[in-house]
């Protein structure tokens, strides 16, 4: 049996209707039908409830329906043995590029500075800027990174990409490393960040890595909340060196209605929808990865647990 688990339990029901549809000689189940825990083979989730897994005594494997498997790494009833194959894409990557690519043209076309000019009644013009002359970095080359920085560089933006590892991607200037990071960071006017939550990337954005990025330039976290330091980042906006920020991901969810970030006239607040899983593309990726595991073979995306996805 495959238990299927969100919070949502209408979302658990679309999933179910569409598991069995693409395989309808597999039992899928929903928490609700599980009358015999030691029958659960596989489990795909999102959220799943406290204590969920140390119930499942032959468990093989589980399916994280999202990217980020931060919060499924850090269940205490999971055993560190279980393999966790996180999506590589579900549909999330163009999602991204689009969330990415607002607010890039939003900064390049000063839509930002209008705003708050028409807050203040305002008619001041500004003077055009092209694509070319906007430098672009996006924190993260992995599958939803990469597809950020093409979609940008074909729009004719200078990119430039940092991930742990070298990389190589055609017309995208790739950094690795301390001294890659530094270098991105002090050469980007828009810095976008889609990295996911590891114990190497919490926290990556302080105070004096914020500091160091250009005088005027924005700032997109569209990767996880805990990357970023929501305090120094506030502090750059109320200084004025960074001109503007759009945020997606927060260090508390929903974002508490005390934090000044929605009030503040330089930053953009969205309630993480910058790439929602598509059920249909999710569904398609995780029974392809069930048939390579009962053929024997390796699934993809397999989480490696000492990077953190």
């Amino acid at each position: 049996m495959i238990l299927i688990h969100t919070p949502s339990p209408k979302e658990v029901a679309a999933y179910l209707q569409l598991f069995r549809a693409a395989l309808p000689q597999q039992v899928f189940i929903s928490l609700e039908e599980m009358h015999d825990p030691a029958l659960v083979e596989y489990v795909v989730t999102w959220g799943p409830p406290v204590g969920l897994f140390a119930s499942l005594g032959n468990l093989k494997a589980v399916f994280a329906l999202g990217a980020g498997v931060d919060k499924l790494l850090a269940r205490d009833d999971l055993s560190p043995a279980l393999p966790i194959y996180r999506l590589l894409d579900g549909g999330m990557a163009p999602q991204m590029a689009e969330y990415v690519r607002f607010g890039v043209l939003s900064y390049q076309r000063h839509m930002d500075i209008y705003r708050r000019q028409q807050a203040a009644g305002v008619w001041k013009m500004l003077a055009p800027r092209l694509p070319g002359e906007v430098q672009v970095g996006v924190l993260g080359l992995g599958e939803i990174g990469r597809a950020v920085a093409q979609a940008l560089a074909a729009d004719g933006y200078a990119v430039s990409g940092w991930s742990r590892t070298p990389r190589q991607l055609d017309g995208i200037n790739c950094l690795f490393g301390d001294d890659g990071l530094a270098e991105l960071l002090a050469g980007s006017d828009v810095l976008a960040c889609v990295l996911p939550s590891t114990p190497e990337t919490r926290g990556l954005l302080n105070a004096e890595r914020l500091a160091s990025l250009p005088a005027g330039a924005m700032l997109i976290n569209a990767g996880r909340g805990d990357l970023l330091d929501e305090e120094a980042l506030l502090a750059q906006l109320d200084s004025g060196h960074l001109r503007c920020a759009q945020l997606d991901v927060f260090a508390s969810e929903p974002l508490p209605a005390d934090s000044r970030l929605w009030q503040h006239p330089a930053v953009t607040v969205t309630p993480h929808i910058a790439a929602i899983t598509l059920r249909s593309q999710a569904v398609e990726q995780i029974v392809a990865n069930l048939a390579r595991l009962r053929a024997g073979e390796e699934g993809q995306g397999k989480v490696v647990r000492e990077r953190g996805y």
